[in-house]
């Protein structure tokens, strides 16, 4: 799932609307076993700059139907990657190359996965603060273009301003 060439884009306006295609697919598909479809990453915030790759987070109230979900999704053609190494939020790979659905990345996450709730919590106060929102555009754009093959070095840039808006969100 790792993103080889970073680019950084200007906001689409197509990107919550391809989010939409994917979650009305998924909540055929899986709406049973899930509590709901959330859109989260920087294409979630209207007019931040963003890599164009849609992240999802599918919620799940525990785990006790996370292998019959594993499975649909496997059907699905999302291939399991494990937590990645954080703590309950789990990575699914999509076939893209045969996909009619815009590039993205799917994560399920029990309902109470602190991961999750940081994710929700960045992408409402960045939709919330458009001071920061402009500023986290501009530090993703530059970091592309310091590291456009390096996503461990992009993260790492990008990390410290994160980092300032997550100290916000314990101190709340």
């Amino acid at each position: 799932m790792k993103t080889r060439n970073i680019v950084v884009e200007p906001y689409n306006e197509y990107w919550p609307i391809a989010f939409e295609r994917i979650r009305i697919f998924l909540n055929k598909e899986i709406g049973s076993l899930i509590l709901r479809i959330e859109h989260v990453g920087s294409t979630a915030v209207p007019g931040l700059s963003a890599k164009p790759i849609i992240d999802l987070d599918v919620v799940i109230r525990d785990y006790s139907n996370f292998e019959e979900l594993k499975h649909i999704l496997s059907n699905l053609g999302y291939n399991y990657e494990g937590d990645l190494g954080i703590k309950d939020r789990h990575a699914f790979k999509y076939d893209t190359s045969a996909s009619p659905f815009y590039l993205h990345h799917l994560y399920v996450c029990p309902v109470f996965s602190k991961e999750l709730h940081k994710h929700l919590f960045l992408r409402n106060y960045l939709q919330q603060h458009p001071a920061d929102c402009a500023e986290y555009g501009a530090i993703k754009q530059r970091g592309a273009e310091l590291f456009p093959n390096n996503i461990e070095k992009y993260i790492a840039f990008k990390g410290k301003f994160i980092a300032s808006i997550y100290k916000k969100m314990n101190s709340n």
